[in-house]
């Protein structure tokens, strides 16, 4: 790990929360000793109960510290290149930022079981098909969050898709804009080609995806479009997964709400970035078509050239802190004096 670097050395200020938690433990301890000793005499003190030693008492605060601390560099994120064979790991031609449409449009039932789980079947599949890239995953309705950093870790990726719905974000609608301007945030700094997988039905309240597209390209980020839903529109329904009762969704004045797949809008982003719109439709994807005729040409035309892998090394510190905090325990445990 001779070539470890942080993807968010920022974040090394953190130490000082850390710092500051352990300093406030301290002058907490210093204090409950001294109104301890206000009230009871040292003879009377050492009678009723043994007290952990300073030198112990010392080394549980520094392993609290210690814990504080690796627990802070794993939140910076630890990186060190891919070994295979002994030689370099493979080299990520590509990072893709998939934008998961979770607005209660997606979960319309024209697609089975719906859009969205039609939605994450896919994408499963697609991240099987293009392996060795780094991808990350922003939910997006009325406002965008990061559920998945970029990353190599494709295992903690569909841990992630898997959990991933209306509930992800907390305010309704849909954003598209929110979602791209998010995403370019996302992407780590160098030659990779840079994908924005936009996965939505299309539908848009706010009007500034196209400007946000436009930002996009300026960046030298692509997006590939995968359509969901319905172009002719068809009634909201949805099922209960506790009843299995379905519902059809009205407006406020009562009437049904129709949702529809929204193809010229996702035609124009595309456009905008010279990326690609695939109509998924309510039917199944030919992903190996896709990816072939399609993604390939892309991340091959888009790198100036290969960046080397990097895995994550967070855990190594994650379970160093968690030893330290079960010794800052063992450290800090009083017993009383058994009667004599």
């Amino acid at each position: 790990m001779s070539d470890l670097s942080f993807l968010n050395p920022e974040r090394i200020h953190w130490l000082w929360f850390a710092l500051g938690f352990t300093g406030m433990l301290w002058l907490l301890e210093r204090r409950a000793q001294k109104v301890l000793e206000a009230f009871v005499s040292s003879a009377m003190l050492e009678s009723l109960a043994r007290r952990v030693s300073p030198t112990r008492r010392a080394a549980r605060l520094a392993c609290i510290l210690c814990c504080g601390t690796l627990a802070v560099l794993a939140l910076m994120r630890p990186q060190s290149a891919a070994l295979a064979a002994g030689l370099g790991g493979p080299e990520v031609k590509a990072e893709l930022m998939v934008l998961l449409d979770v607005s209660r449009s997606m979960l319309a039932e024209d697609a089975v079981p719906s859009r969205l789980e039609r939605a994450k079947a896919e994408l499963r599949d697609l991240l099987r098909a293009l392996p060795n890239h780094r991808v990350g995953l922003i939910a997006f309705a009325g406002r965008a969050v990061v559920l998945c950093p970029m990353t190599t870790d494709h295992s903690f990726f569909r841990l992630v898709l898997d959990d991933a719905g209306p509930s992800s974000v907390s305010r309704g609608g849909t954003r598209i804009a929110a979602g791209l301007e998010k995403a370019m945030r996302g992407f780590t700094p160098g030659p990779s080609a840079k994908l924005l997988v936009l996965v939505t039905d299309g539908e848009d309240h706010d009007g500034y995806a196209e400007e946000a597209a436009t930002e996009a390209a300026a960046l030298g980020a692509r997006i590939v479009a995968i359509g969901f839903g319905d172009e002719g529109g068809s009634a909201l329904r949805i099922t209960d997964p506790l009843t299995g009762a379905r519902e059809t969704i009205k407006d406020r004045s009562g009437k049904v709400v129709r949702s529809r797949l929204d193809g010229e809008t996702l035609r124009k982003l595309t456009q905008a970035t010279r990326g690609i719109y695939v109509p998924a439709g309510v039917g199944v994807l030919d992903l190996e078509s896709i990816v072939a005729r399609h993604l390939e040409p892309l991340i091959d035309g888009g790198q100036q050239r290969s960046a080397p892998a990097r895995q994550e090394r967070a855990r190594p510190f994650i379970i160093a802190a968690l030893l330290a905090l079960v010794a800052s325990a063992l450290f800090g445990t009083r017993r009383r004096k058994e009667p004599s």
